[in-house]
């Protein structure tokens, strides 16, 4: 793994030097544009339409446009002096649990690698973090744009999430019209079911039981033309928006769902005996 960024995390005033890995990567299928006449890459080029030709990336200058067609012109220099300490370090501000921050807020996850002679404090925080069940929030600067962060502990060491800030977050109102839930009745029978159907599905959350469907049906579709071998078409019914029975679907949804929980005991039972 690489390291993006190099700083420190301050702990009351213990300063605790530390590296910052990134800990998750995306493994979608790749495509490139081609032109549809001829097959042939397309290339991305930057073109200035003033000038009236293509310029090369170290050209290219960052500006802000305060006015219709004015901009004020940023360097490097600029975003390197900034005078907010998280361009270096990362400043613990609060303790929460876990359990009070929303998903919504988290961005991209990070681990965090103690540097040379970072490593007794290091474990110091992780092992008071765990002892207190409570993960500590912080700002951090990574490639020009400060975040609130969350610092956690995850498979032995500390992890980073990068956070939208409160105004980054879109309210839900107006999503459901007004009052809308009081006029809906729902009897205590059909949230008994419903319930049931919950306590039916709940399991213990296994990263590697969900697997990328998608990707692999796109891949299996790539191979079969690479192969010159016809693709089907595979006609998906989308459900109509029309009303439904709501009692009979949650009955059925209870029997389906007990009989699926029966079969994966059974299949665990079957792989303990096997094992």
């Amino acid at each position: 793994m690489r390291t993006i960024w190099k700083g420190a995390i301050n702990f009351g005033l213990v300063n605790i030097p530390i590296k910052l890995l990134t800990a998750t990567q995306k493994n979608n299928i790749k495509f490139r544009f081609l032109h549809q006449e001829c097959n042939t890459p397309v290339k991305n080029v930057r073109y200035c339409p003033n000038c009236e030709r293509q310029i090369e990336y170290d050209e290219i200058v960052r500006g802000y446009e305060y006015e219709d067609n004015k901009f004020v012109i940023l360097s490097e220099e600029d975003f390197d002096n900034l005078p907010v300490k998280s361009t270096k370090t990362i400043d613990i501000v609060d303790f929460v649990k876990l359990s009070e921050i929303d998903p919504v807020y988290y961005i991209k996850t990070y681990y965090l690698e103690p540097s040379e002679g970072g490593e007794k404090p290091y474990f110091l925080l992780k092992k008071s973090m765990e002892n207190s069940q409570k993960v500590a929030i912080g700002r951090v600067a990574i490639r020009d744009k400060e975040s609130l962060s969350v610092i956690r502990t995850m498979d032995n060491v500390l992890a980073l999430e990068t956070m939208y800030y409160a105004d980054e977050v879109r309210s839900a109102e107006g999503i459901i019209p007004e009052k809308l839930e009081e006029k809906i009745e729902i009897s205590s029978r059909e949230e008994e079911m419903a319930e049931e159907i919950i306590s039916n599905m709940t399991s213990e959350f296994v990263a590697d039981k969900y697997e990328n469907k998608y990707r692999e049906a796109l891949m299996d579709v790539i191979r079969k033309k690479i192969e010159g071998k016809e693709v089907k078409e595979v006609e998906v019914k989308v459900p109509e928006g029309k009303v439904i029975d709501l009692m009979e679907k949650l009955k059925a949804s209870v029997e389906v769902t007990e009989k699926e929980k029966k079969a994966e005991k059974k299949k665990e039972k079957s792989k303990k005996k096997t094992g």
